[in-house]
């Protein structure tokens, strides 16, 4: 067992959070979750994810969700829901994309090398960045990227993947969480994300945003190129949750975020923090 810390800072007493609950993966499951500095309001489903919240009520300027994190049972998958395709403008190829995803599986000669050639693919259109309008705002599906490179994070480049894995006819899905390098001791500021497949009975992990910061070269599957460990949190991107009260309608339930004026929401500040042991 080990335990996954999240402190929240920032806050007002009385303010409302939601935070993810966490999830099954391959290699660990979020089996507890306690609450320190604010107490939870209810548990709310994301019921086509099987998915859930935490709604938080603050009780102090600082609020810490404690995950128990339990290994895996042996040949554990990710859920079902992962690989399950849904319409939304955050997971459906646009039409070029599409005709260009099934045209470069084909030409690798499908199967999995028709994988490995849409992740190379994915990885040549972005460079690594966090740019503040991202390549898809906007836009009513992915939208092709044809030529040339386009700055994206983990989130961006993603959800370029998944859109073209899944036009090409791969089970594919969009997974996020902490990933803690193992030269910060056990400490980081954000989320990651990364994408799973899986084919003929495979099921394969990729992470081309930790290729390129470490310049590891062309993408290889595997759940950590770079020394770490990380913790899967949830999955899928569109994302309703019913407080009672309050409707979030969410891109993805990441990190513990407030409700603003007029419905809008936004991260918080936070630390994540994986205890010795």
């Amino acid at each position: 067992m080990r335990q996954l810390q999240i402190e929240v800072s920032g806050l007002e007493p009385g303010a409302r959070l939601l935070a993810p609950a966490g999830m099954c993966s391959p290699e660990d499951a979020v089996s507890a979750t306690t609450v320190t500095g604010g107490d939870i309001v209810t548990v709310a489903l994301e019921p086509e994810l099987g998915l859930t919240a935490l709604w938080i009520e603050a009780a102090s300027e600082t609020v810490t969700l404690t995950h128990t994190i339990a290994p895996a049972p042996k040949d554990q998958d990710y859920p079902e829901a992962v690989y399950t395709p849904r319409i939304s403008r955050y997971t459906v190829a646009a039409d070029d994309l599409a005709e260009a995803s099934r045209t470069i599986a084909a030409k690798a000669g499908g199967g999995h090398a028709g994988i490995d050639a849409l992740v190379a693919e994915a990885e040549a259109r972005f460079t690594y960045d966090h740019p503040e309008a991202r390549f898809n705002d906007g836009a009513d599906a992915v939208p092709y990227l044809s030529c040339g490179t386009t700055p994206g994070s983990c989130v961006d480049i993603n959800t370029y993947l998944v859109a073209s894995l899944r036009a090409a006819g791969y089970a594919a899905g969009y997974v996020y969480g902490y990933f803690f390098p193992a030269e910060k001791g056990g400490v980081t500021h954000d989320m990651h994300c990364w994408v799973a497949t899986r084919h003929d009975g495979e099921m394969l992990d990729w992470d081309i945003a930790h290729h390129m910061k470490a310049g590891l070269g062309p993408t290889k599957p595997g759940l950590n190129p770079r020394p770490g460990w990380r913790v899967a949190l949830g999955h899928s991107m569109g994302h309703s949750y019913d407080m009672g009260d309050t409707m979030a309608r969410l891109k993805l339930l990441a990190e513990p975020m407030q409700m603003g004026p007029g419905g809008t929401w936004r991260k918080l500040p936070i630390i994540a923090r994986l205890p010795a042991t």
